[in-house]
């Protein structure tokens, strides 16, 4: 193999790690939006779950429905 096909297969390697690379910080990207946005629904629920427990212990009445036992 000469030098001029060494050359030619390292580009070609080089290029296809490129490729690699691109497809990986696009899966990461998307990866830390999902990531983020799920973050967001969980701090969500907490603070739902937080107020529904503060109006349950101060005997106030969540939303119209009847109590479980009815």
């Amino acid at each position: 193999m000469n030098d001029i096909e060494r050359i030619t297969e390292l580009e070609i390697q080089l290029s296809h790690a490129n490729r690699l690379a691109e497809e990986l910080s696009d899966i990461v990207a998307e990866q830390a939006k999902r990531l983020d946005l799920a973050e967001r629904r969980i701090q969500m629920l907490m603070e739902r779950s937080a107020e529904q427990e503060a109006q349950s212990l101060s005997g106030e009445i969540i939303g119209n429905q009847p109590p479980p036992h009815w």
